[in-house]
């Protein structure tokens, strides 16, 4: 005899739900969009500021490799499949791949526009969460923000003459 995995009843209705799974997902797709890029172009930065931005892209692309999992293990929680292809990831995200490899500058520009795109994404998601009650995904995003606005800050800093 099966047995029947119980139905989810965390005091968040399905269709709250998945209309907080719609939007992490767009959040991990951004995610993932801009972990790929620092990652890149932690990898081929050159020129004469290479120490500063090889080991600054490093600490980034680590912190956001972390919270991959933590933004998928929510959109799990609340009962649905966290997206993980790239097909779907392109589809999600509002943040488009580079081309080519960049000077370093353009590099730092490119991660300022995309940071902050990840924090818009985030920011999109709260009216969500008060309409549902969802203090954890609320946490979560809280806890994104600080880190994408606090990135686009230093990284623009590097911008100042």
């Amino acid at each position: 005899m099966t047995k029947k995995t119980p139905a989810i009843n965390i005091g968040i209705p399905e269709a709250q739900r998945a209309k907080l799974a719609e939007g992490l997902s767009k959040l991990l797709a951004d995610s993932y969009t801009l972990y790929l890029m620092t990652h890149n172009f932690h990898w081929n930065v050159t020129g004469p500021m290479f120490n500063t931005l090889h080991a600054m892209f490093m600490a980034q692309y680590t912190e956001q490799w972390t919270a991959l999992d933590v933004i998928a293990e929510r959109i799990r929680a609340l009962g649905f499949p966290a997206p993980g292809t790239y097909k779907e990831f392109v589809k999600l995200a509002s943040i488009e791949e580079v081309e080519g490899t960049p000077k370093a500058m353009d590099m730092v520009r490119h991660l300022v526009a995309a940071q902050e795109a990840t924090a818009r994404t985030a920011r999109e998601l709260f009216p969500l969460t008060e309409e549902a009650n969802d203090q954890p995904t609320a946490d979560l995003l809280t806890q994104r923000l600080d880190i994408h606005e606090k990135t686009a800050w230093m990284l623009r800093s590097l911008l100042e003459d």
